[in-house]
């Protein structure tokens, strides 16, 4: 679950001489809330540009989705162990940094998870925890290391029957990545695509300073600990505070290991700012999963990104070049 509350003031005002109108509209699309805000001359161009957004986003989500018989994945998925099947150079290469970020995590990133039993559930009718057994066989058919690559051909292979792969993790990102991309080429000079908390932004607000988000407070969902100003182009929040099990102590979180079948526990926030909202899912995902320690040191390999990241007791780590003070948060 991701929940990033934008602060938003919807108004006409005068930047740089120009009158300036800033657009917003929300819509369903891959299954999701996508609020969408454009900055433009006047409100007719802003709508026709939020129009572009959702039609970009929309033919995205008809090559990638595992939902909709008739994308290119889905296709992919129902070929496994029986052929490859030729794909666009677009989804080829999202594939290949999919696998690129399962090998740099080790498999706590995996987009075989498609295939994973949900044994786990989380809507509060669990009471006890699934057998080692159950937990084993949920993963059987995920693994990365058996999807199979061919850039010269273009094709994906998934070796063994049953297996499955999607882009639930990184496809909304890399949606808002391409609009921002999109309306930037147009000369859209400012503007934010949220898919589901996965947020591109660029430009400034109207009035001249940046976007400002405000972070929940994973203890106590109701309310924003942190207000920022945005000085990178992406950030995305990953949480468990919303969808959880507790089993004698210990929280487990609806993230589950794809390595391992078990539900990440220690950490319950991770708030990833960067220049690719692609990436910075990704990276939230995996760190979620990696734990406090492990998950930090792979941000840091990355000086680009900067995160925020909140274990489960309240205790708060974060870059340096964010500057927040250190404190506990408290239930």
């Amino acid at each position: 679950m991701k929940k990033i509350f934008l602060l938003l003031f919807l108004s006409v005002l005068t930047l740089h001489g120009l009158s300036q109108t800033l657009g917003k509209r929300t819509a369903k699309l891959m299954g999701s809330r996508w609020d969408i805000t454009i900055v433009a001359k006047d409100s007719v161009t802003a709508q026709r540009e939020i129009d572009q957004v959702i039609a970009e986003v929309s033919r995205i989500e008809f090559l990638i989705s595992d939902w909709k018989p008739e994308t290119q994945i889905s296709q992919v998925n129902r070929n496994a162990g029986i052929a490859p099947v030729k794909v666009d150079k677009e989804v080829f290469e999202l594939t290949e940094r999919a696998l690129q970020l399962s090998e740099l995590t080790h498999g706590a990133f995996d987009i075989s998870f498609a295939a994973m039993d949900r044994i786990w559930k989380f809507d509060g009718s669990m009471t006890e925890m699934p057998s080692p057994e159950a937990v084993k066989k949920s993963v059987e058919k995920v693994g990365y290391k058996d999807i199979i690559l061919d850039k010269e051909k273009s094709t994906i292979f998934l070796k063994r029957a049953g297996m499955k792969i999607g882009f639930g993790a990184l496809g909304e990102g890399y949606a808002a990545d391409r609009c921002r991309e999109m309306m930037q080429a147009k000369g859209i000079e400012a503007g934010i695509v949220n898919g589901s908390g996965d947020m591109a932004v660029w430009g400034k607000h109207p009035n001249g300073t940046n976007w400002k988000i405000g972070i929940t407070n994973p203890l106590k969902n109701d309310e924003i600990f942190q207000v920022m100003a945005l000085t990178k182009n992406a950030v995305v929040t990953s949480g468990s505070y919303e969808k959880f099990v507790v089993f004698d102590g210990k929280r487990y979180a609806h993230i589950i290991n794809p390595a391992t079948g078990y539900p990440a526990t220690g950490v319950c926030s991770v708030t990833i700012f960067g220049p690719s909202t692609e990436k910075a899912n990704g990276f939230s995902t995996s760190m979620m999963v990696l734990g406090k320690k492990s998950g930090i040191d792979l941000i840091k390999s990355f000086p680009e990104f900067s995160y925020i990241l909140i274990t489960d007791e309240g205790k708060i780590y974060s870059s340096k070049d964010l500057r927040l003070k250190k404190k506990r948060l408290k239930h």
